[in-house]
Parts: structure tokens; C-alpha cells; sequence
């Protein structure tokens, strides 16, 4: 049995587009290495077999989240097939592409990724990165994924009911921050500088609202272009406001700006400095502070909660021992738990059949918090609830997750990366 014929002629589209782009250029993506693509692309066929590819960063400022989140997907993979698989039959190796930090590499990626006839991608994991091509995807008739984006734009996006994610919206996670810095902190004048893009917008406005409804004074709050090469302008705005806090929406550009306001006397050791996951790292205290990295020391953030599962990350750990890093990771696994999964209830591997099963699998059914446990309830024709190792999901009926753990993270005079606590957020984006 065929999918759609508008998905067929996507696909095929994309191959000759990528085609075309191999004969001019030589490569697609980010390493310049030369890309394979078939010389043709079949009509997708409903073969029972369920086909996964993910678009996430190998290379770019996102780089650091690479390991853990492709990693986590060909865990997932393994724990699925381990457990008979889906439909009677394992999930093949993934195919794979680079987002890389570029929209132009992303989408070629995407491109690449959908040309190898998959049913699903996993990411991309930038919010921009995710909007670059997430057209492509979804108008492929394929389902998009993603265990990273929190960008609020996605709720309302126009998807067709093909793309899903198991990170929560940054609606969720700003009334959280705000309540680290305005209540636990009891700042009360507060600067909060944003990357310009959907990601930082999104984070900064929800932070910003739940501040002010604490009563806090937000007496900054302004985006930059995440590709300028120079800060200073962005230091000297906070500089200017005099605030008692200091919030950074920011990826890996973020460490020259806290470079900046620690030089400006601006630093954890005279006002508080926030983050949010965009800057947690380990490696975050070396790059603002190499052979210094106590000068980060009292620093704060919030990020969607990923190290709260025990047995999970110690499964992971022995699966992928070289991993250091474990953000998004949980949510990374639980989107290709959630997939498997609805194409199990489903009975097939047509994206525009299992598609329809993303939200129901993660809600109002027998609780299971396993692929092989789900599975076997739903052999047994009982509705499932499954509990990824993230937490509970609860999608809406927007294709994510009404409610979320986060976590509060702060830096230590070593430099180490700690975790405070972790917090239920259900926000407004139930």
C-alpha cells in the first residue's frame, strides 16, 4: 500500500533537488566531505518497516548537545529492537545529517535524510534550525520529532499534525526562571539580553511576563544578532540599567557576553547571572574563564529537567560511555520511544496513519514506562499512558507536553555544574 502521492513527489523532489545540489557543490553539510544520495528515490511504501533519520549537531555552536542526543536516539533504537522491534521487525540504523548552526546545511541535511525514506526525523535540535525545514518535512507527509526545541512558535505552527516534541515550550520554563531569580534570589531589578531568534524571543517574553508578574522590574530586555562577533553593545545596555540580576538567553555566543559583564563588574560574585539551557554546559566555565573557571561560580539557570532518570542515564552511560553530556538526551529518547510506540498502535509505518497516534500514546491509559511494557499492553488491546524517561508527557493536543520537570542548575567554585533541584512547571501551555 502507497502513502499520499503529495509525499511520494516531496521526496522524490528532494532527492533531485539534492541531486542537483551535489553536482554543483560536491558536498551537503557541514564537513565539507562529499554526500551519498541514490540516484533515485522509490515511492514510499508502507513495508513494515519503520525507517528513522534525524537531523541534529555534529558540528556548529550546538555542537555539545551532538553526543548525548544522537547517541540517546540509537540507544532508544537498541532498547526497541532488543525488545522485538516494531511491528514484528527492528528499526534500521538511522539515517543521519548535520544541522550544524546553518539553516542552509539543515535544510540540506533534511533533505538528504528524507531522500533515504524515513518515516520520522528526530530534530533538529535549534527551534531555528527545526523552522528552516520543518516544511520540507511535515509537507513530506513525515513525522518531525524533536526532543530540543522550546521555542512557543511551535504550538500554533501549521503542521499538518506531523511534528511533535517532548521538550516543553518555553512557557513553561520562564515562570520557572523567574521564580529562581525573583523569589528564591529576591533580585528586583533584572536585564534580560535574548538571542534574536524564535528560541531567544520566545524564552526572553515568557521570562520577562512571569517577572513582572512577581514584581520585579525588567528594566532591560533586548535581543542581539547571535552572529555579531563583537558584544559590547549588549554589556553596556545591561551596564547601563543597573540591575541587581542579569539573564542571558544565549547558545555559545553567551560566553563572550558573560565574559563581557564579568569584566564590566557585572559577574556572579556582584549581581545575579542567569542562564537557561542554551548555556548549560560543563564546559561553559573554561570558555568564559579558561584557567579561572571559579569565576562563574553562583551562577544559575533553568533547562528542561535531563538527568532526574537513575537507571536511565546509567543504562545510557554503559551504552555510550564516552558521553559527559546528557542534555535533552531523556527527551531525545522518549521522541523515538513515542514514535515506535504509535506506530506499534497503530499497526503500521505510514507517518499519515501513525502520526494519529503520537498524542493518544502518551495519555489517558494504562501508565507503562518502557517500550517493551507499553508494547506488550497494547498486543493486549489496552489503551497506554507511557512515561518517558524525561517524564511524564501528557502531549496536548498540539503534540507536546502539558506539563515539565525543570531543572535549576548553578555553577560551583570549581567550576562544576550542579543540579539545585528540580521543579514541576504545567504553566500555561496546558
Amino acid at each position: 500500500m502507497k502513502t499520499s502521492i503529495r509525499r511520494s513527489a516531496i521526496v522524490a523532489s528532494a532527492a533531485a533537488l539534492l541531486l542537483t545540489t551535489i553536482g554543483a557543490t560536491g558536498a551537503v553539510g557541514g564537513s565539507g566531505s562529499p554526500a551519498t544520495v541514490p540516484a533515485q528515490v522509490p515511492a514510499q511504501a508502507e513495508d513494515g518497516v519503520l525507517k528513522l533519520g534525524y537531523v541534529l549537531p555534529e558540528t556548529g555552536q550546538l555542537s555539545f548537545l551532538g553526543p548525548p542526543m544522537i547517541e540517546s536516539t540509537k540507544f532508544a533504537i537498541k532498547t526497541i529492537n532488543d525488545a522485538g522491534g516494531v511491528l514484528g521487525k527492528p528499526i534500521p540504523a538511522p539515517a543521519s545529517g548535520d544541522e550544524a548552526g546553518q539553516e542552509a546545511v539543515a535544510t540540506q541535511s533534511a533533505d538528504r535524510v528524507l531522500a533515504a525514506d524515513v518515516d520520522a526525523i528526530i530534530g533538529a535540535a535549534a527551534s531555528g534550525m527545526s523552522l528552516a525545514f520543518i516544511d520540507r518535512v511535515t509537507g513530506a507527509g513525515v513525522v518531525q520529532c524533536s526532543g530540543s526545541n522550546t521555542a512557543p512558535t511551535f504550538t500554533d505552527y501549521d503542521d499538518g499534525g506531523f511534528y511533535f516534541r517532548t521538550a516543553p515550550s518555553d512557557a513553561l520554563q520562564g515562570p520557572v526562571l523567574a521564580k529562581v531569580v525573583a523569589e528564591d534570589d529576591n533580585k528586583k531589578r533584572v536585564a534580560i539580553v535574548a538571542r534574536a531568534d524564535d528560541y531567544g524571543r520566545g524564552l526572553l517574553e515568557s521570562t520577562r511576563k512571569a517577572l513582572e508578574d512577581r514584581g520585579a522590574t525588567v528594566a532591560v530586555a533586548e535581543t542581539y544578532d547571535p552572529k555579531a562577533t563583537n558584544f559590547d553593545q549588549v554589556v553596556q545596555k545591561v551596564r547601563n540599567a543597573n540591575p541587581d540580576a542579569a539573564v542571558v538567553v544565549a547558545f555559545e555566543e553567551g560566553a563572550q557576553i558573560l565574559q563581557g559583564l564579568i569584566e564590566a563588574g557585572l559577574g556572579p560574585d556582584r549581581i545575579g547571572v542567569y542562564g537557561t539551557d542554551g548555556l548549560r554546559s560543563e564546559e561553559l566555565p573554561s570558555l568564559v574563564a579558561p584557567g579561572d573557571t571559579g569565576r562563574l561560580a553562583g551562577m544559575k539557570g533553568t533547562a528542561p529537567a535531563s538527568a532526574s532518570n537513575a537507571a536511565y542515564v546509567k543504562a545510557l552511560k554503559e551504552f555510550a560511555p564516552g558521553l559527559k553530556e546528557l542534555q535533552f538526551a531523556p527527551q531525545t529518547f522518549d521522541c523515538v520511544t513515542t514514535v515506535a510506540l504509535a506506530a506499534e498502535k497503530a499497526r503500521s509505518d505510514d507517518p499519515e496513519k501513525f502520526s494519529k497516534e503520537m498524542v493518544g500514546v502518551t495519555k489517558d491509559g494504562e501508565k507503562c514506562n518502557s517500550f517493551d511494557a507499553c508494547k506488550k499492553l497494547l498486543a493486549a488491546g489496552r489503551d497506554i499512558d507511557y512515561d518517558g524517561v524525561s517524564g511524564p508527557l501528557d502531549f496536548t493536543e498540539a503534540g507536546e507536553p502539558g506539563q515539565a520537570t525543570i531543572e535549576v542548575y548553578t555553577y560551583d567554585e570549581k567550576g562544576d555544574l550542579k543540579t539545585v533541584r528540580t521543579e514541576l512547571s504545567k504553566g500555561a501551555a496546558q
